[in-house]
């Protein structure tokens, strides 16, 4: 397996493994609680939500590395942030939020780029 995509098919499995794990703490007990508590609940679901999104996809693209760069980029900033700021974390984050959706935007705007420069078959 070339390293790219080794290091892709891991970074899909952290992904996916921490983003389920992080899904059902929101889901059940007390972060659920504190999360309603402060109103951040829906905000934890976007961020669990992008980032399974995204461990699944870099399953399919393990050798454009760009690709599978970006998404990763983009989950721990985008959801990262979106994590921290549900938590109560300083609001001073929150334009990083933006540039983590660039950074999924932009995996997904290589992916196309390399669909249509790649031979038809």
């Amino acid at each position: 397996m070339k390293p790219p995509a080794r290091s892709h098919l891991i970074a899909a499995g952290l992904l996916g493994f921490t983003g389920v794990a992080l899904g059902a703490s929101g889901a059940h007990g007390s972060l659920h609680d504190a999360l309603l508590a402060a109103s951040t609940l829906d905000t934890w679901r976007t961020a669990v939500l992008y980032q399974l999104i995204h461990a699944v996809a870099l399953i399919a693209v393990p050798g454009w590395p760009w690709v599978g760069r970006s998404w990763i980029a983009g989950v721990v900033l985008f959801s990262g942030s979106l994590y921290w700021l549900a938590l109560g974390g300083p609001k001073i984050l929150g334009p990083v939020t933006p540039l983590g959706g660039v950074a999924l935007l932009l995996g997904w705007a290589l992916l196309a780029w390399h669909a249509l420069k790649s031979p038809k078959e």
